[in-house]
């Protein structure tokens, strides 16, 4: 079934039962450490110390003393989540019972309910061939609601004559609507046009950011099919193909596996953290994992998390 046909209503409900019951016992007193609040009023300076966010290095203060400081603010309690969704034409794929867009709205509907049930604001951008949706950030189920009826309701991406998904659009278009500090959930394939790191690093600067990353396996490796034709979903282009060739098949795996070098590391060089959601994994694990992730960078004197991890828990 597709997401389209689905009621909103029935699958928040579906999710809060067999997921946020789930997280409650990773998630619950751990809010002001899993997503932190954003204040503006200075509380302390203290030293630098290792896996700080350099931002907060007071420089003043540090010249004074020939030491580095940094500052440290007062909390706020709210937090306002925005969700960036790219629902683009290679979104709409899936090898199994379960498509790319089908999770991307799942994760949605899950880590915002777990938001809103704390009086936090959501809001929401989507992405297809343009920002054509933007939903500012409100609270309550209702509002949820209304986020998820819009995002399904969204018809499945088409390709496009000419070009395929321009993410940095999406980025750009946040960077501009999103004035309020805030915690950014980027949702996306991240199969795009280049040019979309720029963005997504200025981003970073100003707001957290979380890039969530939802892939199919079958984009990694292709089984043994025969002759098969492949469609991209971006631009409509066809190729013949055959899998049943040891060699394509080999080709295919190592330029994946460049991809995928590539991108991780364009997304730790924009300073996000990254949380990869497999169409073939329950959702719930893999936001399980997050919150542990979390909570060890919470452990880190508040700082990002090592260079040579990444909330997937794997080398980036």
């Amino acid at each position: 079934m597709s997401t389209s046909t689905r009621d909103p209503e029935a699958l928040l409900r579906r999710l809060e039962w067999t997921v946020i019951r789930r997280l409650d016992g990773q998630l619950h007193g751990d809010y002001r450490t899993l997503f932190r609040g954003f204040g503006l009023d200075l509380a302390d300076l203290r030293e630098y110390q290792y896996h700080d966010d350099v931002r907060r290095i007071d420089w003043n203060v540090t010249a004074r003393l020939q030491t580095p400081y940094v500052r440290e603010y007062h909390e706020d309690r709210e937090v306002s989540a925005w969700f960036l969704v790219d629902l683009s034409g290679s979104v709409g794929f899936g090898s199994g019972e379960r498509t790319k867009r089908m999770v991307a709205t799942e994760f949605v509907g899950v880590v915002a309910r777990l938001l809103t049930r704390h009086g936090n604001a959501v809001g929401s951008m989507v992405y297809g061939d343009r920002v054509d949706t933007v939903i500012p950030a409100r609270t309550g189920r209702r509002h949820l609601l209304h986020i998820l009826s819009r995002i399904e309701q969204r018809p499945e991406g088409v390709p496009l004559a000419a070009r395929g998904t321009e993410l940095g659009v999406l980025l750009g278009a946040a960077a501009e609507a999103v004035r309020r500090r805030s915690l950014v959930f980027v949702v996306s394939d991240f199969i795009s046009e280049p040019g979309w790191e720029r963005p997504l690093a200025r981003l970073a600067q100003r707001h957290e950011v979380v890039a969530i990353r939802v892939h199919d396996p079958l984009e990694s490796s292709l089984p043994d099919l025969g002759l098969v034709t492949m469609q991209d979903a971006e631009t409509g282009e066809q190729l013949f193909v055959d899998t049943h060739d040891s060699g394509f098949r080999r080709r295919f795996a190592e330029a994946a596996a460049r991809r995928e070098v590539s991108l991780r590391r364009s997304l730790a060089q924009a300073g996000v953290d990254t949380l990869e959601v497999s169409t073939a994994d329950p959702l719930a694990g893999a936001i399980m994992r997050f919150a542990d992730l979390r909570k060890q960078r919470s452990r880190l004197s508040g700082g990002s998390l090592p260079s040579h991890l990444s909330p997937t828990g794997r080398p980036t």
